[in-house]
């Protein structure tokens, strides 16, 4: 499945314009991401749009809920044909457990820090003590304990939980801006070439591209940059 480690996030309004990126750049991506805003609106035809274009599904709902509630909407996506798909880790390792019984052959990716949460909003609004690094890493040996596949983190703790669970875990990497790029509301980004160095297993990609002017131009520069 890592052919092409670029997920392109299709962060948009409506089925219509998600239907245009994926046929404009399907040349270039081989799994395409959708999320909350997206799947809320469309709903099942957004995955059954991607899977007719010969494309991978990354679901990144972020299930966290008691352990039967998620392994119900696991066996869901399986049946919808999804490739991927994310739960969070701070749901608990028996909510984890569940989402891997029922996963078939998709990957089960856990959420461990949200890339827009820094140290000081973890400690002052979420009242962990942790810094965030070692909440990712804590977070993500609890989720290899569960079984799930790997963990979707930022780039600057792609080292540290690769020392504490393994090269095989896979790291998904969001957050991640070209070159030059702004960082929007992220508060810990990297370089697609920087973090594939470090050792990332898949970037996300959604604004940068999505927002530019010429989209196929930003996506072989984001290409050209991680070869």
């Amino acid at each position: 499945m890592k052919n092409n480690p670029l997920i392109l996030a299709l962060d948009l309004a409506d089925l219509k314009t998600a239907n245009r990126f994926i046929h404009l750049l399907g040349p270039y991506i081989d799994i395409f991401k959708v999320g909350s805003a997206l799947f809320t609106r469309e709903g099942p035809s957004v995955i059954r749009t991607i899977k007719r274009a010969g494309k991978k599904v990354f679901l990144d709902l972020k299930y966290h809920d008691i352990p039967n509630t998620v392994g119900m909407a696991v066996r869901s996506a399986q049946d919808l044909g999804v490739d991927m798909l994310t739960v969070h880790t701070s749901g608990g390792i028996e909510m984890m457990q569940e989402a891997v019984r029922n996963k078939g052959k998709m990957l089960i990716l856990g959420v461990t820090v949200l890339t827009s949460i820094d140290t000081e909003s973890l400690r002052s609004q979420l009242g962990i003590a942790r810094s965030v690094r070692n909440q990712v890493v804590h977070l993500a040996r609890v989720a290899k304990s569960a079984g799930l596949d790997g963990v979707v983190a930022s780039g600057q703790e792609i080292e540290l939980i690769k020392r504490a669970c393994g090269k095989n875990f896979l790291i998904v990497v969001p957050g991640v801006r070209p070159r030059k790029g702004s960082p929007e509301d992220q508060k810990r980004v990297i370089t697609p070439s920087e973090a594939l160095k470090r050792g990332a297993d898949f970037i996300v990609v959604g604004r940068p591209i999505l927002r530019a002017e010429d989209p196929e131009k930003i996506v072989k520069s984001i290409l050209n940059e991680i070869k």
